[in-house]
């Protein structure tokens, strides 16, 4: 039996952009997409694995990070294999699994609002879950 579980965000309006493979500019792009998430420590090594029933929360944080907010507090980044289109934009993901974890390289798929349906779009995998804490502002 297959399980699906959707991930719901905010849906903007559609934009479109084209693009030119450039190595350099995936490079530059990754780095900033990065430098996009909340500042965050790793506290430990990255796994392969983490149980899907226990994700509270799933933050994604652009086009190759996404957060896994667990239950009981932890949190799982989770930086892409490569550049997912539109995930930065759509903000939703998708994914099918008959087991109650997700795990590195599983497919996810970029959930997109087009007339008012919800289709899945572009097909990216998965890295490696690495737990890490946001780091808190010196300000607040």
């Amino acid at each position: 039996m297959t399980s699906r579980i959707l991930a719901f965000a905010p849906l903007p309006l559609l934009a479109l952009a084209a693009c030119a493979p450039d190595p350099a500019a995936d490079a530059a792009r990754t780095a900033a997409e990065i430098a996009k998430a909340p500042a965050a420590t790793v506290t430990g090594p990255g796994e392969s694995c983490i149980n899907r029933s226990q994700v509270r929360h799933t933050v994604v944080r652009s086009d190759r990070v996404i957060d896994f907010e667990m239950q009981g507090g932890k949190v799982y980044r989770n930086t892409l294999r490569s550049s997912c289109p539109g995930l930065g934009f759509d903000r939703a993901i998708a994914y099918e699994t008959s087991i109650d974890q997700l795990c590195r390289p599983q497919i996810i798929y970029v959930l997109q609002s087009i007339g008012g349906n919800l289709q899945r779009g572009s097909g990216c995998q998965l890295g490696d879950f690495v737990p890490v804490e946001y780091v808190k502002d010196a300000k607040g």
